[in-house]
């Protein structure tokens, strides 16, 4: 479904991200592995050495998303391995929840610059790529950005920034033939909400009305979706993955 495209995503050394870059390689794709520092290298390596025990084909580069220069040399870096870039998923995100009144501008910003200036980064570097060929640019937003949640303006701050980002570029880049869509997930079972108490799945769990959490594939499975030609005709949407969650 994705033979010979290019795929560069973001954050892609672990939980959603891994599992999109895995899945992308298991329909043809050459994949670009991002991690964002030195600490994180023997992860990429490992999911690099993965995906070429698959047969397929993918390189490993380290770039703070959050810096426009790194951002930029990411992008160049895709093109330098493989002659360009098709599907860039804008993945890579992070947390630092904290109530309102206790959190510091610096939790607040931190967050700003890796899940919605990040994205902004990669889009720009990455659209000017792609203005000849056309491609794919997949946001990773969710339904804490719809709907809100205590303890996480920052983040459902960041996350609603990513959803309007989405719109307006979609609309910017419709007519040179690349397509802007985003994914905004429920509650997801990776390692990071796996240390959550079990009184706070519990409580989540009552919001979810399948009455189940999601697992990362079924993230990788919309975004091959809208990689591929099978969303041709989609740009500037927003498709909620979370159990009935945000209705």
């Amino acid at each position: 479904m994705l033979k010979d495209k290019v795929a560069v995503i973001t954050g892609s050394v672990r939980g959603i991200g891994r599992a999109i870059a895995m899945c992308f390689a298991k329909q043809g794709a050459n994949v670009v592995i991002n991690y964002s520092s030195e600490k994180r290298k023997e992860e990429a390596d490992q999911v690099v050495t993965e995906i070429k025990a698959l047969g397929g084909k993918a390189i490993a580069l380290c770039a703070n998303v959050a810096n426009s220069e790194e951002a930029k040399g990411l992008i160049e870096g895709t093109i330098a391995a493989f002659g360009k870039i098709d599907i860039l998923v804008n993945n890579a995100g992070i947390t630092k929840d904290m109530l309102l009144l206790r959190m510091t501008e610096k939790e607040f910003q931190e967050v700003l610059d890796v899940n919605l200036k990040g994205v902004f980064n990669c889009s720009k570097h990455g659209a000017k790529a792609m203005m000849k060929t056309g491609g794919s640019i997949i946001n990773m937003t969710s339904v804490v950005g719809i709907n809100g949640n205590a303890g996480q303006s920052n983040y459902a701050a960041s996350k609603a920034g990513v959803i309007g980002f989405t719109k307006s570029v979609a609309k910017e880049f419709a007519g040179k033939n690349i397509r802007v869509n985003a994914i905004a997930p429920g509650f997801i079972t990776t390692d990071m909400t796996d240390i959550l108490p079990e009184r706070v799945k519990e409580s989540v769990m009552t919001s979810i009305p399948m009455k189940c959490f999601g697992v990362s594939e079924e993230i990788a499975n919309v975004a091959v979706f809208l990689a591929s030609d099978l969303s041709s005709y989609i740009t500037g949407e927003v498709i909620k993955v979370d159990g009935g969650m945000a209705m």
